[in-house]
């Protein structure tokens, strides 16, 4: 498509009108400058947005955000201040201060959740088919392998998950459950991948998306899973595992389609039979 340009021009003389091509300068083009902490501030609202850090919730200290995301801490110090500037973040001074969360969503929370999502689409689609293939597997693997000390391992991060009372008690003891019931394959590599899987999905920050209704879920399936893994049974794992880890990407589908409603130029396809949960 070609678009008409101004040219150097007398009093009268349109310019578009003495049928000049039009050509569009490299020059012309704005140069935008961004920042490492630009892409922390991106990552960080988008987690915000799913839940992975809840209003009320403290942040980690900079130093642990830093290793977590490969970063030095002077970037995460600059995207706290950021964050801080518009809203997202609040700062407590005292013996238990640090950075808190205020609100899980601002008037530019679309704009970061498209910029840190869509260019990265494809990666979240593969890690969305490995974890459909990969955790039914597990849970198979370990209802077949399961011993004595595993099922101790499990029930006791259930219990902890079933008595959580806050945010944080509830992101460790999911991790511990699930790492638990990794374990329990006694197959080292298929530990790792899950970890891996986990990771990523929680965007390097350390917890899974969450809201309170995916927790109320999650406490059912969790209790289904490690009854199934008890008692031997593989196929019951493995189908409950497959439908308990569409629970985050579910929410990550939504928020893009929450984001695109303001943009909807970017829409994104849903992979079939993988529809977006509230």
């Amino acid at each position: 498509m070609t678009t008409t340009v101004k040219t150097p021009r007398q009093e009268g003389d349109s310019g578009a009108d003495r049928g000049i091509p039009a050509v569009t300068a490299p020059w012309a083009t704005p140069i935008v400058t961004r920042h490492v902490y630009d892409d922390i501030v991106d990552r960080l609202v988008t987690a915000i947005a799913l839940g992975v850090y809840v209003p009320g919730q403290q942040f980690p200290p900079e130093r642990d955000v830093a290793a977590m995301l490969g970063v030095s801490r002077t970037s995460v110090r600059e995207a706290f201040r950021k964050l801080t500037e518009t809203g997202y973040l609040e700062v407590r001074r005292g013996r238990n201060g640090g950075y808190f969360v205020l609100a899980d969503w601002g008037p530019t929370s679309a704009e970061h959740v498209r910029r840190h999502l869509i260019p990265n689409w494809a990666e979240f689609e593969v890690l969305f088919d490995a974890r459909t293939l990969l955790e039914p597997l597990i849970a198979k693997t370990a209802a077949d392998r399961r011993n004595p000390e595993d099922l101790t391992a499990m029930t006791s991060a259930l219990a902890s998950y079933l008595a959580a009372t806050d945010h944080d008690a509830s992101r460790r003891a999911d991790s511990e459950l699930h790492q638990a019931i990794a374990e329990a394959t006694h197959n080292p590599i298929l530990v790792e991948l899950s970890l891996d899987l986990r990771t990523r999905i929680s965007l390097n920050l350390g917890a899974e998306p969450y809201t309170a209704e995916v927790r109320q879920q999650a406490i059912c399936q969790h209790q289904a899973l490690v009854t199934a893994i008890a008692e031997g049974n593989g196929a019951e794992a493995a189908d409950i595992a497959a439908r308990h880890f569409t629970l985050s990407e579910g929410l990550i589908r939504a928020l893009v389609s929450r984001a695109e409603d303001n943009d909807p130029t970017d829409a994104l396809p849903v992979r079939p039979g993988q529809e977006a949960m509230s």
